[in-house]
């Protein structure tokens, strides 16, 4: 059996990383349930970076300039509980306030996996102190850090001043062969390489095992050689217990400023050879015997479960506070100096790190006129994106490739590049996966961040968008082209799935404005809001914008539906989103023309309206009125809630086709004249 560390036996270190070993495989056997070997692989790695390196205070664990420690292989998620146990970090509640408890306890690791407890499976931001995102589908970690690295470079080339230096910390990742093959990782890291992010050290774990078996089944590249490729400094350390080789490349990133680092660690997973129990380590617990037999091999005091030895906790704590501690008083003090230096920047970062919003920070927000012309909402958009991002600095982003079409650059303002960070407009490349998740590292620096595609182009980047609803953060997704609309260039780019999918998704708000001031409103909602995601859809077609003094006013688009035109007693309700809104209205006025009572209800955000009392809902939409139809060029599901057993809608069954807009909307059934059809059946059907 190899030597557990390099460290001698008995020693504190040596103590420490076994401590962090053992109570990874005993949480993982308690639970019968998880991945002990990578932990156990690992800890000489997890205690050098937080012993010796890791700048983190943890009596203050939300302190802004702290160095970032993500662990991407979020399997592995006992090595970091084990961290934050020894640390001594102290809980954050929701409210950012201390709540007196330890962010981990003993207790919570015995409780690893189980129901309400602070050590699930996999790591989840919010949910435990001193997890800074939440890691689980691999190379998630990887894009997060990216974003990480990126909002510190932004934050300091905005804040940082001659003698106040506010922002300068680094962000480790422990990643694994599993992290490797995933798509996003490659993009993220690409992207790092161009933008020569030298705070950004990623540690991969090369242990050659995946839960298939050896990673030769389909894994045998020079992964080094990629990173160098990348424009990353490759360093390589032939034995994850050897504390001396990790110390010298960390210190090594640590000295490079023009490129990031990648660390290739050589490991050995569990605790016995490269091949002899090493697929049984990695994915299941070791089993009580093999238990034993390991903490005997480890000189191991005791075969309690859970056992910390004396002083090891303290030992540790005081390793990472020390000099945690000092740096956060020194920034502290430094920061209460900028305040007198720089009032105005001072107040801007408060508000930032608190997710307030400027005074006024709608002011120049436009209001449109009517027009039966109109304008594509992508291009409302980008009208109101800029009008909020003049006052709002923090709001940032950029498009995989696509802003000339997305429209969301901010004009007049420099791109975000290695030779200028203080730039707003970021330039993500044709990345969507990585994309989403640099978008989501950013925003959990508390960046109002965004990022665009086409609606389509959502299949690329899924995973990340959910990550975004399950940490709650206010990440900002931005869809143009968002139906058949999009005309010529056919089905492979005509979105019709897309919608209903994001619908799905809890605590993503999805809004799709018919008009340009819905958009306003939209995007209003959108900045407002930084305790969940929000998915904008925009068109890339012209839509009416509405006479507002006729119709009801955009701003219920903050409810998620409203009446928007109406009637006295109406006998059939026409509903839609999008595009489609200015075609119901149409067919309301024909139905009025032709003595039929109808109303219109726009019907943007499924999420916000859900949110709205039954009294609100049921206002909006009656029960009594049961004739109801739902127009929206995309897939129908979802839209029974709305319509009932008696309502229909007219939505898309099948994908689209290469045609101009006029043609497929007549193809398709999306006239005035069919609505108005449609209508009729429905109230005539009911009165049967």
């Amino acid at each position: 059996m190899p030597d557990a560390s390099h460290a001698e036996d008995g020693s504190p270190e040596r103590l420490q990383i076994d401590t962090i070993r053992t109570l990874s495989m005993d949480a993982v056997q308690a639970a019968n349930s998880g991945h002990p070997g990578t932990p156990m692989a690992l800890a000489p790695v997890g205690h050098t970076v937080w012993t010796k390196f890791l700048r983190y205070d943890p009596a203050q664990p939300d302190w802004p300039n702290r160095d970032r420690f993500v662990l991407s292989v979020g399997h592995a998620s006992m090595l970091l509980y084990a961290l934050i146990h020894l640390a001594g970090i102290e809980e954050i509640d929701a409210e950012g306030k201390k709540s007196g408890r330890e962010a981990v306890s003993l207790d919570d690791i015995r409780a690893f996996r189980q129901l309400g407890s602070k050590t699930p499976g996999h790591p989840e931001y919010r949910h435990t102190t001193g997890v800074e995102t939440t890691t689980g589908p691999l190379g998630a970690g990887c894009g997060n850090s990216v974003g990480m690295a990126i909002a510190e470079r932004w934050l300091a080339a905005r804040y940082n001043r001659p003698g106040f230096t506010l922002f300068d910390h680094d962000v480790y990742v422990l990643a694994g062969d599993g992290d490797m093959m995933e798509g996003v990782a490659s993009e993220a890291a690409s992207l790092a390489g161009h933008l020569k992010l030298s705070n950004l050290c990623w540690i991969y774990d090369s242990n050659s095992i995946s839960i298939e078996g050896d990673t030769d089944l389909a894994f045998v590249e020079d992964t080094g050689k990629r990173f160098e490729a990348y424009g990353w400094q490759v360093i390589h350390v032939d034995d994850a217990n050897d504390v001396g080789a990790l110390t010298a490349a960390l210190e090594a990133f640590r000295a490079c400023d023009d490129r990031p680092t990648f660390i290739v660690v050589r490991s050995v997973i569990g605790w016995g050879s490269p091949k002899a129990g090493s697929e049984k380590a990695h994915g299941e617990p070791l089993g009580v015997d093999a238990i034993k037999a390991t903490k005997r091999a480890y000189g191991w005091p005791s075969e309690e479960p859970f056992f910390v030895p004396d002083g090891v906790r303290e030992a540790f704590g005081r390793s990472v506070a020390d000099r945690g501690g000092k740096l956060r008083a020194e920034w502290a003090a430094t920061f209460d100096r900028y305040r007198a230096a720089e009032p105005a920047l001072a107040a801007e970062l408060d508000a930032l790190l608190h997710d307030r919003l400027p005074d006024g920070w709608d002011t120049d927000v436009p209001v449109f006129a009517a027009d039966e012309k109109g304008l594509a909402s992508r291009d409302s958009g980008g009208k109101v994106l800029n009008a909020i991002a003049g006052r709002v600095p923090w709001l940032i982003g950029g498009s995989a490739d696509l802003a000339p079409s997305t429209k969301t650059d901010v004009k007049g303002a420099p791109s975000f590049e290695a030779a200028n960070y203080a730039g707003r407009n970021f330039h993500f490349g044709v990345r969507e996966h990585g994309m989403g998740a640099v978008v989501n590292g950013m925003a959990l620096s508390h960046l109002r961040s965004y990022g665009s595609t086409f609606l389509v182009f959502l299949d690329y980047m899924r995973p990340p968008v959910r990550l975004s609803a399950i940490m709650e953060l206010g990440a900002i997704w931005v869809f143009t082209h968002d139906s058949i609309g999009v005309g010529e260039d056919g089905p492979t780019h005509q979105p019709i799935e897309q919608l209903a999918t994001l619908r799905a998704i809890p605590g993503l708000d999805t809004i799709r404005p018919g008009d340009a001031n819905e958009v306003a409103w939209a995007w209003k909602a959108a900045v407002m809001d930084a305790d969940h995601p929000t998915a904008l859809i925009f068109s890339r077609q012209a839509l009416p914008t509405l006479d507002r003094d006729r119709y009801a006013s955009a701003e219920g688009v903050l409810k998620g539906g409203y009446v928007l035109a109406d009637s006295d007693s109406p006998e059939v309700i026409l509903m839609a989103t999008g595009s489609e809104l200015s075609l119901v209205v149409k067919a309301h006025e024909q139905l009025t023309n032709e003595g039929v009572a109808s109303r219109v209800v726009s019907l943007p955000s499924w999420y916000r309206f859900e949110l709205q009392d039954e009294a609100y809902r049921d206002a909006v939409l009656p029960p009594a009125v049961k004739p109801r139809l739902a127009v929206e060029m995309a897939g129908e599901l979802g839209w029974h809630r709305y319509v009932g057993t008696a309502g229909d809608t007219i939505t898309m069954a099948t994908f689209g086709a290469s045609a101009p807009i006029a043609k497929l909307q007549d193809k398709y059934g999306f006239t005035v004249d069919n609505i108005v059809a449609k209508a009729k059946q429905l109230i005539a059907e009911t009165k049967k």
